[in-house]
């Protein structure tokens, strides 16, 4: 088994990185750990835009990463310690998740956390969450990775998460949020992400003896950094592979009521249409024609707002109370 521990805590990096090591290493075990700065990291079946908070989001400068493998949407920051196994598909049963589980139990169980796994996937302490776990198959090989909560900021974590149910109607695979708890509370006060690493990377090795550290090279860091630019960072990736969903929401202006109702696939805009009760000079239509094709997403839609005259549809109103009805 090689071990290895990400020199980055860029959740693209970390993320692109476990393809990459995915494609590279065909036949051998792997274990990876690594820590990435504030990020969401979204099943790979979601619909990015109903699982986050994006003006949040984007006010905090979170990153939203969509990974390979399914399941629900998780918050990561220095608090948080990720874990990822890799191994040869076939060798365990793909729904059995207390194989790749036992390490960590064990690890906490000797240092006094009564931690046990419960359900399919999560890990909890006196019936909290502290770690969800997902798993993939591809290229003849399985990956189960999960997170750890160690000191993460809670607060952070549900607003960045809180979304308005009544906004998206779609299938999407949605969040089971769940009560959830940092390992700190179980813990020496001063336990860090680091000593929680520490920790874990030797209970993997008493495991399994022939075990050894493995650092990346220069052709490793630019392979990743290229699935990071020609996936991981990208718009299409992260929101525009979300599932089609519906969207509707409405707002109170000064120039009146308005609703809008947008059919979206792989992120475009593909109907859309404006209700309210405002007084526009210019058929709505016209605008409802100009959304067709254009992507759903904030910044776009402010680039397009700005180049039309907003008042001939709705009377007086600002760029942005308009974009407001469309986030």
């Amino acid at each position: 088994m090689l071990l290895i521990d990400s020199p980055s805590q860029n959740a693209y990096f970390n993320i692109a990185c476990e393809e990459y090591l995915l494609k590279k290493f065909t036949t051998e075990d792997l274990f990876l750990l690594y820590v990435n700065a504030p990020s969401i990291i979204v099943g790979k079946f979601q619909n990015t835009l109903a699982e986050i908070n994006l003006e949040y989001v984007k006010e905090k400068e979170i990153k939203v990463v969509r990974r390979m493998s399914g399941g629900g949407t998780v918050y990561h920051d220095l608090g948080n310690l990720n874990f990822s196994f890799h191994t040869l598909l076939g060798q365990h049963d793909f729904m059995d998740f207390s194989i790749f589980t036992k390490p960590v139990l064990q690890m906490l169980n000797d240092l006094g956390v009564p931690a046990v796994l419960e359900g399919r996937n999560d890990l909890l302490v006196e019936g909290k969450k502290f770690s969800g776990n997902a798993k993939l198959a591809r290229h003849g090989k399985m990956i189960q990775h999960g997170t750890i909560l160690l000191n993460s900021e809670m607060e952070v974590l549900g607003e960045a998460l809180k979304i308005n149910p009544l906004k998206f109607i779609d299938k999407a695979t949605k969040s089971n949020r769940s009560r959830v708890t940092n390992l700190i509370e179980y813990l020496p006060k001063t336990t860090t992400t680091s000593q929680l690493k520490k920790w874990l990377a030797e209970e993997i090795m008493k495991n399994n003896p022939d075990a050894e550290w493995y650092e990346f090279t220069q052709e490793d860091l630019q392979g990743i950094q290229e699935l990071m630019t020609e996936k991981y960072e990208t718009w299409d990736w992260n929101f525009g592979f979300s599932p089609n969903y519906n969207f509707k929401k409405a707002i109170k202006v000064p120039a009146g009521f308005i609703e809008v109702h947008l059919d979206v696939v792989k992120g475009i805009i593909e109907k859309a249409k404006i209700f309210g009760d405002f007084f526009a000079s210019e058929p709505i239509e016209i605008l409802e024609e100009k959304l067709l094709g254009q992507k759903h997403e904030s910044t776009h839609l402010e680039k397009l707002f700005s180049e039309i005259d907003l008042t001939l549809y709705f009377g007086k109103v600002s760029h942005s109370e308009i974009l407001e009805a469309f986030k």
